[in-house]
């Protein structure tokens, strides 16, 4: 029922050989990868003007200025993550970049920060998409928790169904807000330059003075303005999900993804100085310019509707990146193994599993109201930013390749850049990032651990070719048993197959019923030795336990083995279990940690 249930939840399991046709081309990778990136356009301008807004709505015209900054910086983080995936063609991003070049600790820290801005990507994303619902439909606003988990829930088993099965349903609403917000743009500007447009609320023109503005509020604004820069890392991180040559599949659709998202949010900041929009709190920005451009039509609602979309399936990034991130760390021995295995699909389903549960924990922590956490979102972006941008600075010093001084002076230039961000996020925002700095050690601390624990386990099972394995010359089995049944029957003629040195232990809590079952044993099986344990506390473990390690101890003397052999029944149905007592499963749970203990299972089956 279990097997035929997953079948219809994600699909039947795919062959090994069927990898390749789970990669993607460029449009569905842009899809999928660029979701985070360019749902950032719907915040990004608004984040500008809620810093500008403090001063006074004669302070927006600097929106465009710090517009023009935010797209240098995207410039440079383009060209640089370009150079990482020509690089670093078998992913990892600024984990790999970092760890390479300026150590194990930097790259540990970027690695930690992208994990954690991955499952904030999801988190935000989906609260987002919530919160346009419940705008909507205000009746469901006190149920936007669970909407959120069920649309995490929902995104998961979409990627848990594979890559070109999650790309190709997720491909149509990612491009029908690229196509609605070009629209908006295309008309905005057309009714402008037709002068067909006369904005409600008067803009200040550029350079106009400003009283009270200050260096500082400007690289704030700017900071908050970077928050449309989240993202854009996606891509390196993923390059071994693309189809062959996948490198240079990966660089142009990293392109692609910074040409619509500088266009995008170029597009709708120069409306929002144009217009005089100024930041509400129950109407987004996105939503007064396409009002004012369209009135509340069909086509308002279209941009409104995949607006609304797109901020829940930018979720989908990190569905994509952390998988791969956590197979990068894993194979590192930084994180569990377990995040190297495939899936049914053929998807890394551990680490898809893992970023739904971790998302909704957050959700439920935060009560839905996750926008505290953009901050923190932000600067989990611009750490791994400034420390793969330094790791190729580091790159290029030591090995001086042809035209290596552009290529320095381009991720230098973005370094400076993402640093001074970085900074700013930490001075004028530290009330909201300042536990940035309590769990990024905690998470490195962690991947350390891990490590240590898989190098001992490594040293531990290593065979070296001078050690002298140890002999081991019998076996000595001990048999629990309940009485005198064939599922004992069954265990002891085992036994007797393997060894003479047999113990059928017995525990008693009544002196009678004790004599009576030696009595019974006798005639049943004379040749194999029983041994009857008093247990004055009705408890079978201790007695039994104590038992084992006296005959473990006299069989290390003469290098023998003791195996502990529990007989079990296994029911027709599951729910029978419950009928019976298992005391076969505590005894194995309890002496599995025992030290030079065998412990082994013989199950019996009913047939009904």
């Amino acid at each position: 029922m279990l097997s035929s249930f997953k079948r219809v939840l994600i699909g039947r399991p795919l062959k090994s050989t069927a990898l390749g046709e789970q990669k993607l081309g460029i449009l569905k990778a842009l899809a999928i990868l660029s979701s985070d990136a360019l749902s950032s356009v719907a915040y990004g301008t608004e984040q500008i003007l809620i810093v500008l807004a403090t001063i006074s709505v004669v302070a927006f015209w600097y929106s465009v200025p710090i517009a023009i900054g935010v797209l240098c910086l995207l410039a440079a983080l383009i060209l640089s993550y370009r150079q990482i995936i020509y690089s670093y063609p078998h992913g990892g991003g600024a984990y790999v970049v970092s760890k390479e070049n300026i150590g194990e600790k930097a790259g540990l820290i970027a690695g930690g920060s992208l994990l954690v801005d991955y499952i904030l990507t999801v988190a935000v994303s989906v609260t987002a998409g919530t919160d346009a619902i419940t705008s909507a439909f205000p009746a469901l606003h006190a149920h936007s928790v669970s909407i959120s988990c069920v649309l995490v829930i929902l995104i998961t088993i979409l990627n848990l169904r594979g890559l070109t099965e999650s790309a190709s349903i997720l491909a149509y609403p990612v491009y029908l807000f690229v196509i609605g917000l070009f629209l908006l743009i295309g008309v905005g500007l057309f009714r402008i330059l037709t002068g067909n447009f006369s904005p409600v609320a008067h803009h200040a023109s550029i350079g106009a003075p400003v009283q009270g503005i200050t260096l500082f509020l400007l690289l704030r604004a700017f900071a908050s303005g970077c928050s449309a820069l989240t993202g854009v890392e996606a891509i390196s991180n993923a390059i071994p999900t693309f189809k062959d040559p996948a490198p240079k599949n990966a660089a142009k659709t990293l392109v692609l993804m910074g040409s619509l998202l500088a266009l995008l949010f170029s597009g709708i900041t120069f409306l929002a100085y144009y217009y005089g929009i100024a930041p509400k709190a129950d109407e987004t920005v996105v939503s007064q310019i396409a009002r004012e451009t369209f009135g509340r039509n069909y086509l308002y609602f279209f941009v409104q509707g995949t607006t609304a979309l797109i901020l829940v399936l930018a979720a989908n990034t990190g569905y994509s990146a952390f998988p791969l991130l956590a197979f990068a760390l894993a194979k590192d021995k930084y994180m569990p193994r377990m995040f190297t295995i495939r899936g049914d699909r053929l998807g890394y389903s551990n680490g898809i599993v893992s970023l739904g549960v971790a998302s909704i924990i957050l959700i439920i922590a935060s009560g839905g109201q996750t926008e505290h956490l953009i901050p923190l979102y932000a600067v989990g972006v611009f750490i791994p930013f400034t420390l793969s941008q330094t790791g190729m600075i580091i790159k290029w010093l030591r090995e001086k390749p042809a035209g290596y001084v552009a290529k320095l002076s381009a991720n230098l230039i973005g370094a400076l850049i993402t640093l001074t961000v970085l900074i700013i996020f930490f001075v004028t925002k530290l009330s909201q990032v300042w536990f940035v700095f309590i769990f990024l050690p905690l998470i490195v601390i962690m991947f350390r651990r891990i490590h240590s624990h898989y190098d001992a386990v490594g040293e531990q099972l290593r065979i070296y070719p001078d050690d002298v394995a140890a002999q081991v010359q019998g076996n000595v089995i001990i048999v629990p048993v309940a009485g005198i049944t064939k599922v004992v029957e069954n265990s002891i003629n085992y036994a007797k197959s393997l060894t003479d040195q047999i113990f059928a232990v017995y525990v008693s809590f009544d002196r009678e019923d004790e004599k009576r079952f030696e009595e019974k044993w006798e005639k049943w099986q004379p040749d194999v030795r029983l041994v009857t344990l008093h247990s004055h506390y009705r408890s079978i473990l201790h007695p039994l336990s104590k038992f084992i390690d006296t005959v473990e101890h006299k069989a290390s003397e003469n290098n023998y083995r003791v195996t502990v052999l529990i007989p079990q029944f296994i029911t027709k149905k599951s729910w029978h279990n419950i009928l019976h007592n298992q005391s076969s499963f505590l005894i194995r749970a309890y002496l599995i940690f025992k030290k030079k203990v065998i412990v082994a299972t013989l199950p019996y089956h009913f047939k009904k």
